[in-house]
């Protein structure tokens, strides 16, 4: 059962004043901004792009600073996009990060804006992103201008490709994304707090929704080849058939995931591919298995190769067969620092109301590379919701679906948001 958020007199919020603009005065000025948001965000989805290169979305992306009045900084080995607000400001540093990429999908949506790249979507929502942070830069922007004292500290602005298994913002890092190469000095936790926002239609538009600790899971993919010796399928004696061997693999995984693994630590197990063969009366000589692991906390994560092996092996030995295991890792687990993700659900509460600022109670099996950027400096994912109010939840289209589409409302939630979050005051 979902809570809601304390009352806002908490961290996050601020006194009315003059000098610094209140969450909801943010909020009616996105409204205002709202036609050119959304024009940003159908320029983007109409012309997605996939990976770390993202040449045109950048171009947008540079285009739309550059009409600010900003200096972005381009990244050496993808396309990122980074730049600073107010970098003469005192005190600590905020880091808003946007995700940039599609996935490989074909969009049948039907609208006037659809993809127009061959089996490349915007399904993840990841142009509203854009264009929402690409807001929340202009509200800042022009305070920045007007009101400089009104920023607490300096902002960084994020804009981040390859968020879709490619690592993106740990490619970030390491081009020093935080170690003052984006125009900063070093970034700590010590003087820098960081906040990324996710749409997705499993709430509605109007619900902004976070949680304190662990909110997404870790990624982990396994890869499993099993040898036997091929024969003819009249005579599996005369053969080590690798088939029934890996379809032992997959349910002894499965067991073994609920006999060693705390039911209150959980960790999810999925073997999606199998690939065997060539035909129906041969026995091949290899199975292979592929599939994927997540976990909600790091010591989980890091036991599951070991039972993994185990299990694949012995079962394997049990059958005069052998197995070899390969783990490939993906992303670390996302943990929300508790009182950045107290500030940003306070602020959240003064924009859409107390009832609209939800509180998750578990974490999310999918996986963020935003769980780099929050090992390195306390952070939160926030989620947004972009379910049309009157559409109920079943049956509607979820994120990575080729019919999802986003409730455009939500757009100016999310730049007020990222706003309201790097003008809240500093501990």
């Amino acid at each position: 059962m979902h809570t809601t958020a304390r009352d806002p007199a908490g961290p996050g919020a601020r006194p009315a004043t003059a000098a610094v603009p209140t969450p909801k005065e943010l909020l009616e000025r996105a409204h205002e901004l709202a036609p050119s948001i959304i024009a940003v965000r159908r320029r983007i989805h109409r012309q997605p792009e996939q990976g770390l290169q993202l040449p045109k979305t950048q171009a947008t992306i540079v285009e739309e600073l550059g009409r600010m009045g900003l200096e972005p900084r381009l990244g050496r080995g993808l396309s990122s996009v980074t730049a600073v607000i107010g970098a003469d400001r005192p005190g600590k540093w905020t880091v808003l990060r946007g995700d940039m990429d599609a996935l490989p999908l074909r969009e049948d949506t039907g609208l006037e804006f659809a993809s127009e790249v061959e089996h490349t979507m915007h399904a993840c929502g990841h142009d509203t992103h854009v264009a929402m942070l690409l807001g929340g830069a202009r509200l800042l922007a022009d305070l920045a201008r007007t009101t400089p004292d009104a920023l607490p500290g300096p902002v960084l602005l994020m804009f981040q490709p390859g968020e879709e298994g490619y690592a993106g913002a740990r490619v970030m890092l390491e081009e020093g994304l935080l170690d003052g190469a984006a125009g900063t000095p070093a970034l700590t936790p010590a003087n820098a707090r960081a906040l990324a926002i996710h749409i997705g239609t499993e709430y509605a538009t109007g619900e902004v929704i976070t949680r304190r600790g662990a909110i997404q899971a870790s990624a982990d993919n396994l890869f499993i080849t099993v040898h036997g010796r091929g024969g003819h399928a009249s005579a599996p004696h005369h053969a080590k058939d690798p088939i029934p061997v890996a379809a032992e693999i997959i349910l002894a995984l499965e067991t073994a995931i609920t006999r060693e693994i705390d039911a209150f630590d959980p960790a999810v197990l999925t073997v999606a591919h199998i690939r065997a063969g060539t035909t129906h009366n041969i026995i091949p000589e290899v199975a292979h298995l592929e599939g994927t692991f997540r976990c909600v906390s790091k010591a989980t994560r890091e036991a599951l190769p070991g039972l993994i092996e185990r299990v694949a092996t012995n079962v394997a030995a049990a059958h005069d067969t052998t197995a070899d295991v390969e783990i490939r890792p993906v992303y670390p687990v996302t943990v929300n620092d508790r009182v950045v993700a107290e500030v940003a659900l306070d602020l959240a509460a003064e924009l859409v109301g107390k009832d609209g600022a939800i509180w998750r109670r578990d974490p999310i099996m999918g996986a963020e590379d935003w769980s780099y950027v929050l090992e390195r400096l306390p952070g939160a994912m926030i989620f947004l919701g972009a379910r049309p109010p009157d559409k109920p939840l079943a049956g509607y289209p979820m994120n990575h679906s080729n019919l999802v589409v986003f409730d455009e409302d939500a757009l100016p939630i999310g730049s007020a948001l990222y706003a309201a979050f790097a003008l809240a005051p500093q501990d």
